[in-house]
């Protein structure tokens, strides 16, 4: 097995606790992996088409040598594959395949793989194991970790969904050097966050060495991925359903969760779109009295120069407001905002809806 350097980690949740494990071979070493977890039997490799042609075979081979049947479910790439009639789709060809309780599900891909197919691990009679292979930045410091699995709606974001846990992460960094551009910095946007509302000392090394990372750096991307799996790990073993803490991990979430479904989710990728997110919230956070302009600027220069948007497109008031009531955090009348206080810390606290469109009303009057 590939071995990047990197230290695994345990999400600790008792029972429900797992490893994640860090490698660089291709994805060589994930059946082996796999079988320290799961017995042989059958089990579903959920995937899409780019991700199955560089990676696909040796995991497919591999799984096949040490005694599992594994039964290939390509989908769709991109958000377009977060519905309910493709995971009903992947259910049927599983169904189909005569997969039962005693299967598991592989999840090969980006942060809407695993999105979809820990969703369909979970209600998929009931609930059966699945693995993250996480092949994306953004997906392996982040949308790997913690249990959260869903599809969208056409209302809003991530809408349809359940927490449940996977059984194993692994994390092949060397993945990592087959993004496109586009997509290694939309990645970024998530790393950004976790420098912003728990690690300061993490925000001031992503301002030294963003050259480096968006060059794919291995020597520099493995301990970044690392801390934010930590930070998450962290979080969750704290506070897995989001009931308080967790909350924090949603820091620019909701506006950038109204900005994809404002744009059907076909003009920006989620990291793009949360990297605006957190432009406003850390503005709205200023506007509040939670921050100094110098945090709003340091948070702002970061996520230029990772090359990403820091300011949305115009939107209707009312195309916010119907986007921003749609988001899961939202409670009557009121929503938890989360917002920055310095870099390194945030804190929760309920807004009202009222007050946050005032507030995004005057983000757009700032432009």
């Amino acid at each position: 097995m590939g071995d990047p350097g990197v230290k695994p980690l345990r999400v600790e949740l008792g029972e429900r606790s797992y490893p994640i494990r860090f490698a660089a071979d291709g994805l060589r070493g994930l059946p082996e992996a796999v079988g320290r977890v799961l017995p042989p039997g059958p089990l579903a490799i959920v995937t899409n088409a780019r991700v199955g042609r560089l990676y696909l075979p040796p995991v497919r081979d591999g799984l096949r040598a040490r005694g599992f049947a594994p039964l290939v479910v390509t989908v769709p790439d991109g958000e377009r594959a977060k519905t309910l009639r493709v995971a009903e789709s992947v259910i049927g060809r599983m169904l189909a395949a005569g997969l039962d309780r005693t299967s598991a599900v592989v999840a090969l891909g980006g942060g809407v793989v695993g999105d979809l197919a820990g969703f369909v691990a979970a209600i998929f009679l009931r609930g059966v194991p699945y693995v993250q292979a996480p092949t994306t930045l953004l997906a392996q410091v982040d949308s790997s970790v913690g249990g959260k699995t869903g599809v969208n709606h056409a209302r809003g974001k991530n809408l349809i969904g359940a927490f449940y846990q996977p059984v194993l992460v692994y994390a092949d960094l060397s993945t990592l050097r087959t993004l496109a551009p586009r997509e290694l910095r939309a990645g970024m946007a998530e790393v950004i966050k976790y420098g912003v509302i728990r690690d300061e000392r993490l925000f001031a090394r992503l301002e030294r060495e963003m050259p480096r990372l968006l060059a794919a750096d291995a020597a520099a991307l493995a301990p970044i991925v690392r801390r934010c799996c930590e930070i998450k790990a962290e979080v969750v073993a704290a506070d897995e359903r989001e009931g308080g803490l967790r909350a924090m991990l949603n820091f620019g979430h909701t506006f950038g969760h109204a900005i994809e479904v404002l744009t059907r989710y076909r003009r920006y990728k989620h990291g793009e779109a949360v990297a605006m997110g957190m432009g406003i919230a850390a503005r709205i956070s200023r506007r509040l009295g939670h921050c100094d302009t110098a945090t709003v600027q340091r948070i702002e220069r970061l996520v230029s120069r990772a090359g990403l948007p820091v300011k949305p497109p115009r939107f209707r008031r009312d195309a916010w407001r119907r986007a921003v009531m749609a988001d899961k955090k939202r409670r009557a009348d009121k929503i938890h905002f989360v917002a920055v206080t310095r870099i390194g810390q945030v804190r929760i606290e309920k807004i009202a809806l009222a007050d946050l469109v005032a507030a995004l009303d005057r983000e757009g009057e700032s432009r």
